[in-house]
């Protein structure tokens, strides 16, 4: 009888991590000075002190590129086989932006495409490309998280004015054993279309140009709706966290550091709590670059291992939620990597 033992389950597993924010801060007092609110109001009900946003002349893909050098420089690796890159402002509404990052990285004629699940989408786009790796599709994929919301805010309008920044976050995982630090241990992902209104962009899509009236000049802009999102928000990452912990066998009380989405300091307490640990395990970093939407799990886990706040060992959940709406959780014992 053979006493060999079975090979490991094929598992994607984070190597790389790399991070890149515009050069222009934001403060809040720069808001404030043209807009009705000020800096108590902004900190008081999001936790966000300043923001980057990108200078003119900038578009969402220069940002993903250098996002993805410093991932692939991190990870030890010169190529990938895929780039998967989520994002709710493309370059340009078609063709999709991956592509022209992945030539920019001199990745060659590799598959490359966009992922839009808004706020969600970093988490949307780690699972796809699990999905690519444990099919045996792929053996190493690029996974970014890049945003220039600052293209698409209403600058008259201060409740998303002051939320939103701009960035880039991006992750390299490669094909490995489930056994091993960095493998992704599971998802859990859902949506619900019912509530598109709640976080939106009006115009410009075919709903729209095929209408029979003309879009208020507003309506090009983002909106979102502050009350019912928070309230879906850590609904849905609650329940989408604690579905996750079942189904990878983890208890709550195990959990090192949640990586919650970067939208509000309120929500990620409040998620702290509803799922029964320290508010001080709920990483934050939102108060120096706000929301950032798909970019905001990566830079978020950036900060965190830059400053020792994440370390080897570390049992990690990260957890999203955005328009659509849609939400996911993934979770993984943090792997021995550095950024760049």
């Amino acid at each position: 009888m053979s006493t060999e033992q079975p090979a490991p389950q094929r598992a994607a597993v984070l190597k790389g991590l790399g991070t890149w924010l515009p050069r222009r801060a934001v403060s809040n007092e720069e808001l404030s000075a043209r807009l009705d609110t000020s800096d108590e109001w902004i900190r008081s009900r999001t936790g966000i002190r300043q923001r980057f946003w990108a200078e003119p002349g900038t578009a969402t893909s220069d940002l993903a590129v250098e996002a993805g050098a410093r991932a692939l420089k991190s990870a030890g690796a010169t190529g990938a086989d895929a780039v998967v890159l989520a994002t709710t402002t493309p370059d340009h509404p078609c063709p999709a932006t991956a592509p022209a990052v992945a030539a920019r990285l001199g990745l060659g004629t590799v598959p490359a495409f966009d992922v839009s699940a808004v706020c969600a989408g970093f988490v949307y786009a780690t699972a796809t490309a699990a999905g690519l790796i444990t099919a045996g599709i792929a053996e190493r994929v690029l996974v970014i998280g890049a945003e220039t919301y600052s293209s698409i805010l209403n600058p008259e309008d201060r409740t998303t004015s002051v939320i939103f920044g701009d960035g880039a976050g991006a992750v390299v995982l490669e094909a490995g054993g489930a056994d091993e630090p960095g493998a992704l241990l599971g998802f859990d992902l859902g949506s619900d279309g019912s509530h598109p209104d709640l976080i939106t962009v009006p115009a410009g899509g075919s709903r729209q140009r095929l209408s029979d009236t003309e879009p208020d000049p507003a309506d090009a802009y983002f909106r979102m709706q502050g009350k019912p999102v928070f309230t879906h928000a850590v609904t849905r990452m609650g329940q989408s966290s604690t579905a996750l912990l079942e189904k990878i066998g983890w208890e709550k009380e195990s959990v090192d550091r949640f990586v919650g989405h970067q939208a509000n300091v309120r929500i990620l307490h409040s998620l702290a709590d509803l799922l029964g640990i320290d508010r001080e395990r709920a990483v934050v970093n939102l108060d120096r670059v706000g929301n950032t939407s798909a970019a905001s799990i990566p830079l978020a886990l950036g900060d965190a291992v830059a400053d020792g706040r994440i370390t080897a060992g570390d049992r990690v959940v990260l957890s999203a939620f955005g328009g659509g709406l849609a939400w996911g959780s993934t979770a993984l014992v943090w792997p021995d990597i550095t950024t760049a």
